[in-house]
């Protein structure tokens, strides 16, 4: 009990597969995505601090890596079932976060309890710039693990999906200064790579960005 399960959870979470139910040529886990997802947002913090913007960088790197960490009672939900409703998605978030809430209390020393509520069960995709670069780069990542797929030939329709899914959200931060740099260097660099299927996702980004990015 206490701590131990804590530290013993967090190898669990290598176990939580991503995108459960689907084939795909390369599994993801959890416990990767979360520190992928530190990754990118550090380089996005670094470009709004650049531009003039201040980072809470301890702010930024706790809400990145633990943001996924309640999925260790829920496991992780596909995302268009996750979003297919404002209502479903809500209900999906109150339970992690009550679970999240229990475990703490359960196992975590009185006096630290509350540091850990703000650290693993507050919502960290929040309006802050710090919650709103998180925003952007847990879809960076989805977007880059469906277009792995579709880069090796996936057929499951799923994965364009997804892809065109995460597109649209990261766009929505347009005014972001890490987005208008991902748009218009990263994700030219992106599709500039050889693979089949290359005409149709080129023609499901162009389209999305025609009608989302202006």
């Amino acid at each position: 009990m206490g701590i131990h399960q804590y530290f013993k959870s967090l190898n669990d979470m290598e176990n939580l597969i991503r995108m459960p139910g689907k084939f795909k040529y390369q599994m993801h886990n959890v416990a990767a995505h979360s520190y992928k997802v530190t990754k990118i947002a550090q380089y996005f913090g670094t470009v709004e601090e650049h531009a003039g913007n201040e980072i809470n960088w301890k702010n930024l790197y706790e809400k990145a890596l633990n943001h996924d960490y309640p999925e260790i009672f829920t496991g992780d939900i596909k995302t268009p079932v996750k979003y297919a409703s404002e209502k479903l998605n809500y209900l999906f978030t109150e339970v992690e976060q009550s679970m999240t809430i229990r475990f703490i209390e359960s196992e975590f020393p009185e006096e630290y309890q509350e540091a850990y509520k703000s650290f693993l069960a507050d919502e960290g995709k929040d309006d802050t710039i710090e919650g709103q670069i998180l925003s952007v780069a847990d879809k960076v990542d989805l977007l880059y693990e469906s277009f792995g797929e579709i880069q090796k030939r996936n057929p499951e329709p799923l994965f364009f999906e997804v892809y065109t899914e995460s597109l649209k959200e990261i766009i929505s931060f347009k005014h972001l200064t890490c987005v208008q740099q991902f748009v218009n260097v990263i994700i030219p660099e992106m599709l500039e790579e050889k693979f089949i299927k290359t005409t149709e996702l080129i023609d499901i980004t162009q389209e999305i960005l025609a009608k989302e990015f202006d």
